[in-house]
């Protein structure tokens, strides 16, 4: 499963376009089953509060971090809220992406995800 948090609907269209069951983030979801989390990246590089408030109940289960951000704010910023959850929680990156990115994006994070959850 791939759980989601989207504000401007880029992540919401890359998790549409890769074909394993998705569910959008809400406030007090749990999830107890293996999951990718996939998120924007907020401001200037930072893990976005619904992200950051789901992952400290849920972080058990989740098998790697996705993220949609934008290069033209520099490299040190984008898809930093990757590098942020993967420290923090010692959860490997899958992938970065920008903005909606391509297909070959999604068919990478399909691999990975059948390679590290089916």
């Amino acid at each position: 499963m791939i759980v989601y948090a989207s504000r401007t609907g880029n992540v919401k269209y890359i998790a549409n376009n890769i074909p394993v069951k998705s569910i959008e983030i809400v406030e007090g979801m749990t999830v107890s089953e293996p999951y990718f989390i996939l998120t924007y990246t907020d401001n200037l590089g930072d893990v976005p509060t619904i992200v950051s408030e789901f992952l400290a109940t849920n972080y058990q289960h989740c098998k790697g971090v996705i993220a949609s951000g934008n290069s033209n704010f520099g490299h040190q910023y984008f898809c930093n809220s990757a590098d942020k959850i993967s420290r923090k929680y010692g959860i490997p990156i899958i992938k970065k992406i920008e903005l909606r990115g391509f297909q070959k994006d999604y068919d990478e994070i399909k691999l990975q995800y059948y390679n590290l959850i089916e």
